[in-house]
């Protein structure tokens, strides 16, 4: 029972230190010396266009770095600043049935995006980051079938930009 609580008071000790320090930070984000996060409104210059891709990308983005960062998010000179574009928007068929036709679509959704941390500056890139989606050929892709592409497109796009931006991955 001693060795039990003596770990148990151990572990948290150690937990509180290593947290206190800044040692780990669980989101695997290294933001330096950044205070405050810039995120410009991403255009859609697709071929194809959704009306609501840009706002729901933009605003999905900033959520996120907010919620996996310390960070302050401003309208202008922000220590970290990203900005880019829709660069395409595509439904494709996947997969062929008995009957020639598609039994399966996939969504492709590819984004430009610049990075500029203006406290390092040797970690500036551009580089694009895209993800799909497949649904049933069936389907039309609106209202939840649309969502549900987005929040999994977004999903993976969002981490796939705080790995190359902050994570350093």
């Amino acid at each position: 029972m001693l060795k039990k609580t003596l770990f148990k008071i151990t572990s948290l000790i150690l937990l509180t230190t290593v947290i206190s320090c800044g040692i780990y930070s669980f989101t695997g984000g290294d933001t330096g010396n950044a205070k405050t996060i810039q995120i410009d409104f991403f255009n859609n210059n697709a071929e194809l266009i959704e009306p609501s891709l840009s706002q729901e990308f933009t605003i999905n983005l900033q959520d996120f770095f907010i919620t996996q960062t310390n960070l302050n998010l401003v309208k202008s000179g922000g220590d970290l600043h990203f900005e880019g574009e829709i660069s395409r928007y595509t439904i494709t068929p996947m997969s062929a049935n008995a009957d020639q036709g598609a039994s399966q679509n996939r969504l492709t959704i590819e984004f430009n995006v610049r990075f500029y941390n203006r406290t390092d500056e040797t970690k500036n890139f551009e580089k694009r980051f895209s993800h799909f989606y497949d649904y049933d050929a069936n389907e039309i892709l609106q209202g939840t079938l649309l969502e549900t592409a987005f929040e999994e497109v977004f999903e993976r796009v969002n981490q796939n930009i705080f790995n190359a931006s902050v994570a350093n991955w």
